[in-house]
């Protein structure tokens, strides 16, 4: 069985005003649906499908403390 990789990633729509925090196990398709405004109401809205940043975990855990600690930081940070 080949390891699964779980991505936190970070998404903006084209004016930079929006950001949006992920987690997923599938980037390219994650990516793809934010484009197509596909499954999430605050991507639809705020046409977040521009990819800034990701990156690779092994274990799903770590993956969702990436993103909430990256949620807590301050917009300047991110």
């Amino acid at each position: 069985m080949t390891p699964r990789t779980y991505w936190t990633y970070l998404l903006s729509n084209t004016g930079r005003s929006v950001l949006y925090v992920g987690v997923t196990n599938d980037i390219a398709l994650r990516v793809a649906e934010h484009r197509r405004g596909d499954g999430d109401t605050f991507a639809t809205r705020y046409r977040t499908a521009d990819l800034l940043w990701f990156e690779a975990f092994p274990d799903v855990n770590d993956a969702i403390a990436r993103e909430k600690q990256i949620k807590r930081w301050r917009r300047a940070w991110k």
